[in-house]
C-alpha cells in the first residue's frame, strides 16, 4: 500500500514537472534584457494614490541591448516606466489589432493592468527604463509571459 501510494506522489511529481517543462518552453522568452531589481515593498498605506492595500509595489532597471525584445507579457498592476536613455518600441495588443508607439529619453509613460506588449529596441544603443509596477500579488512576479504570442503584431 505505502509502495503504490509512493509510486503515485512519484508519478504526479513527474507530471508536474513535465507541465512547468512544457509551459517555459511554449512562452515567449526575452532576449538581450537585463532586469535588476532595485526594491519591494508592500503597500499599508490609506493614500490618495489608487493603489490596493496589501499588495506589493516592486521597481526595477531594465537594459535592453538594440535588437532586444521583452518577449509577449502582462503586468498584473500595470506600470509606470520612465526612459532613462536610448528608445524602445511597444507594440501592443489590442484585440485583433496591434498599436505601436516609440518612447525615447525624457519620456514617460504607463501600462494598465493586464495589457499585453512586446518593447522592442529598435535603436542603434541600449535603453535604460525605470520601472515601478504597482498592484503586484504578494511575493509574485511583476510580470505574467504571455503564451503563445497573441499573433495581432507580424514579425515581431
Amino acid at each position: 500500500m505505502k509502495r503504490k501510494l509512493a509510486q503515485t506522489i512519484f508519478a504526479m511529481a513527474v507530471v508536474a514537472l513535465a507541465s512547468v517543462a512544457v509551459i517555459r518552453v511554449r512562452a515567449t522568452p526575452s532576449s538581450g534584457l537585463v532586469n535588476i531589481p532595485l526594491a519591494r515593498g508592500t503597500n499599508v498605506s490609506n493614500g490618495t494614490i489608487p493603489l490596493q492595500g496589501g499588495t506589493d509595489v516592486v521597481m526595477v532597471q531594465i537594459t535592453v541591448e538594440p535588437g532586444g525584445y521583452s518577449g509577449w507579457h502582462s503586468n498584473p498592476g500595470g506600470s509606470l516606466i520612465v526612459v532613462k536613455q536610448g528608445s524602445l518600441t511597444v507594440y501592443r495588443s489590442v484585440g485583433s489589432q496591434c498599436e505601436t508607439t516609440t518612447y525615447s529619453a525624457g519620456q514617460a509613460f504607463t501600462e494598465r493592468p493586464g495589457e499585453v506588449d512586446q518593447v522592442v529596441n529598435n535603436g542603434t544603443e541600449d535603453y535604460i527604463l525605470y520601472v515601478t509596477f504597482p498592484r503586484v500579488p504578494l511575493g509574485e512576479s511583476p510580470r505574467t509571459d504571455v503564451s503563445p504570442d497573441p499573433g495581432t503584431c507580424p514579425g515581431v
